[in-house]
Formats: structure tokens, C-alpha cells, sequence
């Protein structure tokens, strides 16, 4: 889901799993560390599912269970921050494999610039055109590998980008409980839902176009 900074801080401030997936996290960070041992010193993690499944905490509770069993902490990207507004999932995704998965293929460091939810929007605006909210003029971000990278976020799981990914994750939540997951955050953050269903339109389009659930390597229940 794309949060308000706001809304993002405070979910990732509860950075501690419940405990029924604690069991999974150090699953996977042992998967990882084990990457690390053989051999592959950034090993990328890709954490989706739908709005409200929880990915946001899930990647800030592997990351810190990886520093407290490794030696560095991991790099966390999350897709908020490469999504062109609430119409920009597509582009964001895009901006992910151009920008950061890309390059880290071709064993080069990447680097990108984070949307800035809070400018005023008005870059490449048509005249009568409803005002876009934010605009990419957020900070220059660069990654050289060397220690794992966590990308989560709606959208970060594509077929093109499991490929150049080592573990791919998809959390599940069924909708109420997602629903309610929304409610409460957005409340927290003082925020509104009126992006809910052009965002939604999005999500739905691209899992059908590219299958996340069933490309995964992990099915995590998040319920």
C-alpha cells in the first residue's frame, strides 16, 4: 500500500512480528545469511501482497532479525518511495528495475530519486488537468551492494524482477482484516482513503498480469 510518510513511519515503527511469523522470519534470515556464506554478499529479498497484508513491518522485523544475526544491517526500500503518485504503481515498478534492479544485475551500484509526496505535483500538468499530488524531487538514494537488500512494497514482485531477485515473498491477508489494517493506520496518520479504489484498480491489474501469489517462493499468512 502507498502510505503518507506519516503512515509509513508508524508502521514501520512496529518493527516486531507477531509471534506467528517469528518462526518464518528466522527461517528466511537463516536462508539469507546462508546466500552470504556461499558466496553472494547482496542477496535481494522481495516482499509484496495486497494493500493492508503487512509487508512494511515484515521487512522491518527481517531486517532487524539479519543484523542481529549478521554483521551489518540490510538495506530496506520500499516502493512508496519509487511510485509516481496514487495513478503511478506501473511506473513506480518500473523505476524499481530501471533504476535499482537493473544496474545491481549488471554488478553496478544504482541509484535513484525518491517521489516526494508532499511537492506540489504540477510537473508536465495539462491545463484543467485535476492536480497531481507530489512529484519526483525527493532525494538522490545510491545502493552498491554489500549487504542484503530488502525491497518491499505493492508492485515489487514482477516477473521481470523475480528473476534478478534471490527470495521472493508474497504475505496474505484476507480483506477484512487488510480493510481494518487501513483503517487504523490511516487514522493514526490522520490521513484519508479517497485513493482506496484508483489504487486498488491498480493492484488488481497487475497481480493478474503477473501472478505475484504464484511466482513466489514464500506464501506467508499474515492474519
Amino acid at each position: 500500500m502507498v502510505d503518507s510518510p506519516t503512515a509509513d513511519e508508524a508502521e514501520a515503527q512496529g518493527a516486531s512480528a507477531p509471534g506467528d511469523l517469528n518462526e518464518q522470519i528466522n527461517s528466511i534470515a537463516g536462508q539469507v545469511l546462508e546466500l552470504i556464506d556461499l558466496g553472494n554478499q547482496t542477496p535481494i529479498i522481495l516482499i509484496d501482497g495486497r494493500t493492508g497484508s503487512g509487508k512494511t513491518t515484515f521487512a522491518a522485523a527481517l531486517q532487524n532479525r539479519l543484523f542481529q544475526k549478521g554483521e551489518s544491517a540490510p538495506r530496506v526500500i520500499h516502493m512508496d518511495d519509487l511510485y509516481e503518485g496514487w495513478d503511478g504503481l506501473q511506473a513506480g515498478v518500473d523505476y524499481l528495475i530501471r533504476q535499482i534492479l537493473s544496474p545491481l544485475a549488471r554488478r553496478e551500484g544504482a541509484s535513484w530519486q525518491e517521489y516526494d509526496w508532499t511537492a506540489a505535483g504540477t510537473e508536465d500538468q495539462e491545463p484543467g488537468q485535476a492536480s497531481k499530488v507530489g512529484a519526483r524531487t525527493g532525494a538522490w538514494r545510491e545502493f552498491r551492494g554489500g549487504t542484503p537488500l530488502i525491497i518491499e512494497g505493492c508492485g515489487s514482485l514482477s516477473r521481470i524482477a523475480a528473476e534478478q531477485a534471490d527470495l521472493t515473498i508474497w504475505l496474505e491477508a484476507e480483506q477484512g482484516v487488510r480493510l481494518q489494517r487501513l483503517a487504523n493506520r490511516e487514522d493514526s496518520a490522520g490521513g484519508d482513503t479517497s485513493w482506496f479504489a484508483m489504487w486498488t484498480a491498480q493492484e488488481a491489474d497487475f497481480y493478474a498480469r503477473e501472478k505475484s501469489d504464484e511466482i513466489a517462493d514464500l506464501v506467508i499468512p499474515t492474519d
